[in-house]
């Protein structure tokens, strides 16, 4: 992708044809953003559609002095990069609150301590620590929670071979429950959609059954780096509510 809004749209459309965000359809991805026509301000306005994504792109933006659609800001978004850490914390604390405090409810203690653990404003902390999913497990849903949790987290993954028109097998790992804890498993080959031309051997980002970014060694890193520390942030979350009194 050479535009950062085709790139935040390549990662948006899988959850957005499956109805999880974002307006009705967004069309093409690539006939969308290769038009000449459309004005970046138009594709702000669809990228606005998607609620919970586009304000951590104003955050990360705003203290960058880029564009929300910016590659730099994008990138930093969905995969987490070096932009993240920049962001003024005070001003992130208050957004959160603002957006997310009255839907937590009884969660946004929670909330408030990943906040703390120094969790930052990209796609692995909305996944791990504002959505209701950690929340859960703990319930008991574990097996819709989970799937859920699996596909919505950017992943990373190792391609493998092509597998007919349009689709290629990944191998890369998957979330698990165990001994009520997240944890990845060995690699283990899948077929994932593929709207970008890869090559076996190519590590790239995965999102709801989609290749969505070939990544370079500083683009793998700083994901696997996002990734890792929301969801450690997320099992400390789980460990404190299994040594909480019952009320």
């Amino acid at each position: 992708m050479t535009t950062g809004a085709g790139l935040f749209f390549r990662y948006a459309k899988p959850p957005n044809e499956l109805g999880y965000c974002g307006p009705p359809t967004i069309g093409d991805v690539d006939e969308l953003t290769g038009r000449s026509e459309i004005a970046d301000a138009e594709l702000a306005g669809l990228a606005r559609e998607f609620h919970g994504a586009w304000p951590y792109l104003e955050s990360i933006a705003t203290r960058a002095r880029l564009s929300p659609l910016s590659q730099e800001v994008v990138e930093s978004y969905w995969i987490g990069t070096d932009l993240t850490p920049g962001v003024d914390v005070h001003d992130w604390g208050n957004s959160i609150e603002q957006r997310f405090k009255s839907r937590a409810g009884a969660r946004w203690p929670a909330l408030v301590g990943a906040l703390n653990e120094g969790a930052a404003p990209d796609h692995a902390f909305h996944v791990y620590c504002v959505y209701p999913w950690v929340g859960l497990l703990k319930e008991g849903y574990v097996a819709p929670a989970l799937d859920v949790l699996d596909n919505c987290r950017i992943s990373r993954g190792r391609v493998v071979r092509r597998d007919g028109d349009g689709a290629v097998v990944v191998s890369s790992r998957r979330l698990a429950w165990i001994d009520d804890g997240l944890v990845e498993t060995e690699p283990v080959d899948r077929v994932f959609h593929t709207p970008i031309g890869v090559s076996p051997g190519d590590t790239v980002s995965l999102h709801w059954g989609s290749v969505c970014q070939r990544l370079d060694r500083r683009q793998s890193s700083a994901l696997q780096i996002s990734h890792d520390h929301h969801l450690d942030i997320a099992n400390r979350e789980l460990r404190r509510s299994r040594l909480e009194p019952a009320r």
